[in-house]
């Protein structure tokens, strides 16, 4: 699924816009919902953020790989960049604790993400888009 040049922007900035990605993730404590302030696209099949907190997320996903990824970016409907103001995601995660996978979403985090507290000691979040729509269905692109 390629993902727009207009859509890739909004995300891979979502927190410098204020509109950071919350990923929905669910494991036998139940659901949980985080926000990841360094998602970005990183290629045409998959989303990424950097792993750093290793709290809920990390633990749901230890247990059940599917993800949903939301962007909510009001301004952007205001704006008429985005019909619904609503992107959703929905894949599967795979996690990276080494190797060249993790070094290569590490490359692609703004110097805020990659200076964080905690970065050193990251895991690269690689998510497999299988499904993606705004919130009236309408499928991204």
């Amino acid at each position: 699924m390629a993902i727009s040049e207009k859509n890739r922007k909004l995300i891979d900035n979502a927190w410098t816009d204020g509109a950071p990605c919350l990923v929905a993730t669910t494991g036998p404590a139940g659901p949980t919902i985080s926000v990841k302030g360094s998602m970005l696209v990183f290629d045409d099949d998959h989303l990424a953020y950097w792993e750093r907190t290793r709290k809920g997320a990390l633990e749901n996903l230890g247990h059940d790989k599917r993800v949903a990824v939301m962007y909510a970016n009001f301004k952007a409907q205001r704006d008429g960049v985005l019909d619904s103001g609503f992107l959703r995601i929905w894949g599967t995660a795979e996690l990276h604790e080494s190797g060249p996978v993790r070094e290569a979403i590490f490359g692609k985090l703004s110097k805020r993400e990659q200076e964080h507290e905690g970065a050193d000691k990251g895991i690269g979040v690689l998510i497999k888009i299988e499904r993606a729509a705004d919130l009236r269905g309408k499928p991204l692109g």
